[in-house]
């Protein structure tokens, strides 16, 4: 389905009917596909929405601004159109960052949030200038876009299928989509905005994640959240929808009997 956005329209994907409503919200250079394996695993009927944001995948001609606030304004136009009755955010990376957003906003519904590989709402001292500027070229061809993916990107190998699809979802995107976020977004601080949320909060980390480990989590995010739980997934990189599907739709699973009425 289309949701009305400023600009014209998000691509939008429902199923389901059994809630809460978990709501995806996908990484830099993802799309709504990135949570294919993840919903694979989750039980039939479990109703889900999930969405190309502003400049990716069949969203990819809605133009901008990319910032952060309108990412989480997007957000939340999909969950007013989508969502019926309670529902968890579920956000990766960029799209976790969007989501703390939302979430500090109070939106009625909202039971619960499970961030993957988020980023924080501080930006650690390794957010240099000199980062975001060699960030900001990860997807600007095919070859940077795999050197990417196995060499800062993936800890556990993917499935041709499931690498294939990421390639092309990190080239899906004007010049203004890619760069935006490493330029400016991944160095926003909403620590302010982060403090405020009070429902129930957990985070998945990959192990050998290169973007966001453990420990810049533990430092940067739960200080701003503490009542979040931080899990760590074992043997996986950043891009765990990816690279360790069973291990997120169990952790969603566990959630959802957590905050079901």
């Amino acid at each position: 389905m289309a949701v009305p956005v400023p600009g014209g329209s998000l691509a939008v994907r429902a199923g389901g009917d059994t809630g809460p409503t978990l709501v995806f919200v996908h990484y830099w250079g993802g799309s709504a596909d990135t949570w294919n394996g993840v919903l694979d695993r989750l039980p039939a009927g479990q109703r889900a929405v999930r969405f190309d944001q502003r400049g990716w995948g069949a969203s990819r001609a809605l133009a901008g601004p990319y910032h952060l606030d309108q990412l989480a304004d997007d957000l939340a136009q999909v969950i007013e159109r989508c969502v019926p009755g309670p529902f968890v955010l579920v956000g990766h990376s960029m799209g976790g960052k969007a989501s703390q957003l939302v979430a500090a906003r109070r939106p009625a519904g909202l039971a619960g949030m499970v961030l993957v590989a988020p980023a924080p709402p501080q930006p650690p001292a390794t957010v240099t200038e000199e980062y975001r500027q060699g960030l900001s070229h990860a997807y600007d061809a095919p070859e940077t876009v795999r050197h990417a993916l196995d060499h800062v990107l993936t800890a556990a190998p993917l499935s041709g299928t499931v690498r294939d699809h990421a390639i092309r979802d990190s080239l899906a995107a004007g010049a203004e989509a890619r760069q935006e976020w490493p330029l400016r977004g991944i160095a926003q601080d909403i620590t302010r905005a982060a403090r405020v949320i009070k429902v129930p909060v957990t985070v998945l980390a990959g192990e050998n994640d290169r973007v966001e480990p453990p420990e810049v989590l533990r430092d940067h995010l739960l200080p701003s959240i503490p009542h979040a739980t931080l899990t760590t997934v074992p043997g996986v990189g950043h891009l765990l929808p990816l690279e360790a599907p069973e291990a997120v739709a169990a952790a969603l699973e566990d959630f959802l009997k957590a905050v079901r009425p």
